[in-house]
């Protein structure tokens, strides 16, 4: 497959001859006027190598690198300099640029650093999978990542899984609050006794004050025999409260009790009954923001953010996507029974461009439906499904059932809601002016969430 360069350079002449160049040598080249034109280009196509001037009007070959590792931090980039910006050019390199070379452009060394960008790209492909066997076996063996944000947060929740201190994991949904919270399970002095976990967003209040803590045979209508509740299962193990910001007022009081007490009361009885539970709580809302509303006790939040672990999105992590991507791949290649090779370019480039409101667990679903619908051994573009990720045609638009084009729609609604939201549920059931329960239903409908 042919390498694609883009010559970015505001002289006409220098970015011709640059690019027919390019193009005897075997690459396929696109050619941009200015740092807009570029970043439009990669917007739009798949771009694996950049070739830019450094000084050109507007935005300068230097900002443009930062917007397009912003936009694809695996996309490399070459800056092209004069002798008097030489400084400039080592700059470049500390902000990510592949290599630097300069004017006039000596042909030959051109060639050599381009071959060198190539060759790097075909080494990290090649070695992906290898270092990937190589990570699954650290500690945290489930949580696949390269990203310095991600392994900050990582290494919190390891240096706090050796206590029995309670954990606040914070991040918006599907960025894999409860695979933190069993890792620091399985890595703790807990090892051996349970893991339980509960979601309060998918209880009702009655329900889950109930499932928390347990009922005495009659305590409520259709309550016909005793049951002990997730603290007591997880007694001398950890006990997952996962979105804890959507506990109701009257179990906060109670869960504090239990913080306090270290033991709990079923319902229907007077009896405290001792448990020994270590307590982990996700949330994807701002708990400070609800004890400013008065709508989270503040005794309970200290209680509880004892050790913060913080959990970065994926758009902000887009290092991680292609090994994620290869690691959904191969599971659900084993699965279906099918034998995968990987992604195309364009769907990965399509995949490094997508903004993920649904962060790992939109991924995730994303290669396991490419997978499903591949018809060979590459995932392409169109096995994705991705909205935006080809332009549709008139003919497109009109194509469907009446009931799955009103669904299309409020796919891409709910989308862009996620997104302008920050992968906060309950701001985009605002900005859909829907409430959080109806979009939890619809993001669970449209394997969303």
């Amino acid at each position: 497959m042919a390498i694609s360069i883009l010559v970015v350079d505001d002289e006409p002449s220098q970015r011709s001859a640059l690019a027919g160049f390019l193009r005897k040598k075997g690459y396929v080249t696109v050619e941009a006027e200015s740092a807009a034109a570029a970043l439009t280009v990669a917007r739009q196509q798949v771009v694996d190598l950049v070739l830019t001037d450094l000084r050109m009007p507007g935005m300068d070959g230097a900002r443009l690198l930062q917007e397009l590792k912003s936009l694809n931090p695996l996309l490399d980039v070459i800056i092209m300099t004069a002798f008097g910006t030489m400084s400039e050019a080592v700059g470049a390199m500390k902000e990510g640029a592949l290599d630097f070379i300069t004017k006039p452009i000596d042909l030959e060394q051109l060639e050599v650093a381009i071959a060198r960008a190539v060759e790097r790209k075909q080494l990290i492909s090649e070695n992906q999978r290898l270092q990937q066997l190589v990570e699954e076996r650290s500690s945290f063996s489930g949580i696949l990542t390269r990203s310095e944000s991600m392994q900050r947060a990582l290494s919190v929740a390891a240096r706090a899984a050796a206590s029995r201190t309670t954990v606040l994991i914070l991040g918006e949904s599907g960025t894999g609050k409860e695979l933190v919270a069993k890792a620091i399970h399985l890595a703790s002095a807990r090892a051996a006794k349970p893991f339980v976990a509960i979601n309060l967003a998918a209880l009702p209040e009655t329900l889950a004050e109930s499932e928390l803590f347990g009922h005495e045979k009659g305590a409520f209508t259709g309550a016909d025999r005793m049951r002990p509740g997730r603290f007591e299962a997880a007694d001398g193990g950890t006990l997952f409260i996962d979105e804890v910001g959507d506990m109701p007022p009257a179990i906060q009081a109670k869960l504090l009790r239990v913080l306090q007490e270290r033991e709990v009361e079923r319902l229907g009885s007077s009896r405290p009954v001792q448990v020994d539970v270590r307590i982990i709580a996700a949330t994807n809302r701002s708990l400070a923001e609800m004890v400013k509303d008065k709508t989270f006790r503040e005794d309970l939040y200290y209680r509880l953010n004892v050790v913060r672990v913080e959990l970065p999105p994926l758009r902000e992590r887009k290092e991680d996507i292609p090994l994620l991507a290869d690691h959904f791949m191969r599971r659900f290649a084993v699965e279906n029974g099918r034998a995968m090779q990987g992604c195309t370019r364009e769907a990965m480039d399509a995949l490094l461009k997508h903004p993920f409101p649904g962060n790992v667990r939109e991924l995730q679903h994303l290669i396991e439906q490419a997978v499903v619908l591949s018809r060979d051994e590459w995932i392409g573009l169109e096995d994705l499904g991705l909205a935006g990720a080809q332009a549709p045609s008139s003919e497109s638009a009109s194509t469907g059932t009446f009931t799955e084009r009103v669904e299309a729609f409020e796919k891409r609604l709910i989308q862009q809601a996620m997104a302008e939201g920050h992968g906060v549920q309950s701001q985009a059931a605002r900005l859909l002016g829907i409430s959080e329960r109806h979009l939890r239903y619809k993001l669970t409908k449209y394997g969303m969430k």
